[in-house]
């Protein structure tokens, strides 16, 4: 009997991956995908567990269906992923509301989750996190035009601060064939452009003989029918020249790297056992920079890590000034239960926070600075569709990349097409994000 499924994605985009996955499997099943919960037989809920907050976000959407469950307007709940798999059974008994969970090593079990919980039973469904990536097709849920590609899974870098490694399980990549056969699939369904992702995607194939593959793959994803390829994480310890190479003489491939660094005090690093210090860090991104013009460098910072004093905070601010790193997502310091970091000094929650407002700060000014920088400019931009309330197109050119950066709003003269690709003139800016206008010499390339 096919039931009426809705489901919920929160966090990342290898997490928008699995929930598609999940999807696609009850698709298969003969099941029917619904996008509001009410009237849905099952609400599944697809959770992130890296952070606190996480947890609680997917908490608040959790008693969000019960509530429509106590009024008759949804039959069972399910939650899936990371937090199912740091908290395990602690899920059922904190929140009696759920009828069934499954852990990251069970999301191909989705559909006999949903039978039995269709059929009263409490499914507890927790597989292996080491096991080979499972091979599964995919409902996209992302416009079209964009589609993300997981190339591998798990993490094996043990950052102290991270519980990753033990929701995800040990990195491991996943068989070039099987990628590049997928990656065929969504060009031939229209995909412009392809997100590459994972946790640390400069990582790929080293499981399998200690090299490095990920140069190889992206030579090779070059080759179909990809208007733009966007890359999404790169450690900084991994990046060697032969993949500065690749990246700088590819057209399709976005001169937009996402690169985790978190600190820059050489102490800090060391105590969270991130590889390389500020020396290293300082000359990759100048040799990133000098071979890759017009490079725009996004990061993560992390402020009130054990071991940052006033002075390692200060360092870090400078070193934000110096590198003027257009993109930047700054987060206060969470101690993690079961990681070695929330066991070490550290200052408090509420000095985190206010190191983090002020970093925000630094980097809405080095962003005002790009975006002033970008007055007179051409792009090319990739038109997401009108906006009623600026009453404008908006689109994102290959500076920002979509859900973590911000938008291009522009004018035209002429109607446009969500999905393809025009020639934006920078005009101005608007709140922190850039406007501009259709530049209409460009037409015949639009």
């Amino acid at each position: 009997m096919p039931y009426k499924i809705h489901f919920i994605s929160l966090g990342c985009a290898k997490n928008v991956v699995n929930c598609e996955q999940m999807m696609a499997l009850c698709r298969d099943a003969g099941h029917i995908l619904q996008d509001v919960p009410e009237g849905a037989d099952v609400a599944v809920v697809n959770t992130c567990g890296f952070l606190s907050s996480a947890s609680e976000e997917a908490i608040e959407h959790i008693l969000r269906l019960a509530k429509l469950k106590d009024a008759g307007k949804l039959g069972k709940i399910l939650v899936t992923g990371c937090m199912t798999q740091r908290y395990g059974e602690d899920v059922s008994i904190e929140l009696p509301e759920v009828d069934g969970i499954l852990g990251t090593g069970s999301y191909k079990d989705i559909t006999a989750a949903v039978e039995a919980a269709v059929s009263g039973e409490h499914p507890r469904y927790f597989g292996d996190i080491n096991a080979p990536v499972d091979e599964l097709d995919r409902v996209l849920t992302t416009p079209d035009y964009y589609a993300y590609l997981r190339i591998a899974e798990g993490c094996g870098n043990w950052c102290a601060y991270c519980i990753i490694p033990k929701l995800r399980g040990k990195y491991r990549s996943r068989p070039m064939e099987k990628v590049l056969e997928e990656a065929r699939g969504l060009a031939e369904r229209g995909v412009k452009e392809l997100i590459v992702v994972a946790q640390d995607i400069t990582r790929y194939g080293t499981d399998w003989d200690g090299r490095r593959h990920l140069a190889d793959l992206l030579e090779e994803l070059c080759r179909l029918d990809f208007h733009w390829i966007r890359l999404h994480y790169l450690y900084p310890d991994q990046i060697d020249q032969r993949l500065i190479e690749v990246i700088a003489r590819e057209p399709k491939i976005l001169k937009y790297l996402d690169i985790p660094l978190q600190h820059c005090n050489d102490d800090i690093l060391r105590k969270m056992n991130r590889r390389g210090d500020k020396a290293y860090i300082e000359t990759l991104l100048d040799s990133l920079r000098e071979q890759i013009p017009g490079l725009a460098l996004r990061t993560s910072i992390i402020t009130g890590l054990p071991g940052e004093d006033e002075a390692a905070f200060e360092e870090l601010c400078q070193f934000l000034w110096d590198q003027r790193m257009p993109r930047a997502g700054v987060f206060p310091y969470s101690p993690e239960e079961g990681t070695p970091a929330a066991k070490m000094e550290r200052v408090d929650t509420e000095e985190a926070e206010r190191r983090a407002e002020l970093v925000v700060d630094i980097q809405s000014r080095i962003m005002d600075e790009w975006n002033e920088a970008m007055l007179g400019e051409t792009l090319e931009v990739l038109c997401g569709g009108f906006d009623g309330q600026s009453m404008s197109y908006w689109g994102r050119s290959y500076a920002e990349s979509p859900d973590i950066d911000g938008k291009i709003y522009f004018t035209a003269q002429r109607d446009l097409e969500a999905g393809r690709f025009y020639m934006v003139r920078i005009t101005g800016t608007m709140d922190g994000e850039l406007t501009g206008e259709l530049a209409e010499e460009c037409d015949g390339m639009a």
